[in-house]
């Protein structure tokens, strides 16, 4: 009996391994992945099925890299990307489960031409701040959250603006502001920068303080007056933008 029970614990542990190396290189048999999606420690693991979804939606070939995988490639594995993308999470964790060597490479790697993609947490990281092992892809502008945080509101349905007047009920929660760097791409009601983009080297950067490709599972108990179709559609537009290093309308 007990060998049965060592035997199946040994198979589920084999399971779960496979099952995890599958996630991990999903979608590569289809081509070179051009995008890499980080979910290591301190990402929120509904973010990152989020974008998944986003990113397969778009049909977007990509793979995804935790703490240590990160931790692991050198400057021309990086290079081989066209778009890294940090979700939304705790960016202190995620900042220290990041070494400064590595910390150091991506930032050589957008300088040399991969683009940037940040979400909430991964927009504070692309600041300047020596903190948490930040990327510094701002010249030095470290950033603060967006102002209703001061107010002890964690999470909210906001309007954000685009340079067109268009307005979409989007997504926030603990995302920052990115007042006094790059070019504004949207507003938030107090006009402050929700998503800025701006040149790093050769790299395109885009960062993102709302969670566009946020689910309708996301909105209880907040009212939008847009829908999660609408919302998700500018998800895929901020991607794209991303991934190819096409700048977006600002302000």
């Amino acid at each position: 009996m007990a060998t049965r029970v060592t035997l199946f614990l040994l198979w589920l542990i084999f399971a779960i391994t496979v099952a995890e190396s599958c996630r991990r290189h999903k979608n590569k048999s289809a081509g070179t992945a051009s995008l890499l999606l980080f979910n290591g420690t301190g990402v929120s693991p509904n973010d990152v099925d989020a974008i998944e979804k986003i990113l397969d939606s778009l049909h977007i070939n990509y793979m995804t890299a935790n703490s240590a995988e990160l931790n692991a490639m050198n400057l021309s594995e990086l290079k081989s990307y066209r778009l890294l993308v940090l979700p939304g999470g705790n960016f202190i964790e995620m900042g220290n489960s990041i070494e400064k060597n590595t910390a150091y490479r991506i930032k050589q790697a957008v300088v040399q031409g991969l683009n940037y993609f940040g979400i909430c947490a991964g927009g504070f990281l692309a600041g300047g701040s020596s903190y948490y092992n930040s990327l510094n892809l701002t010249s030095g502008l470290s950033f603060g959250f967006f102002a209703a945080e001061k107010q002890g509101i964690r999470k909210a349905a906001l309007p954000i603006t685009g340079p067109n007047g268009k307005t979409l009920t989007q997504y926030w929660e603990d995302g920052p502001q990115f007042s006094g760097w790059g070019q504004t791409v949207a507003r938030y009601p107090d006009g402050s920068p929700a998503v800025a983009e701006g040149r790093f080297g050769k790299g395109f950067v885009l960062l993102s303080g709302i969670h566009a490709e946020a689910p309708a599972s996301w909105r209880k108990d907040m009212v939008f007056n847009t829908p999660v179709s609408t919302d998700n559609a500018y998800a895929c537009t901020l991607i794209r933008a991303a991934l190819q290093g096409i700048p977006l309308p600002r302000y």
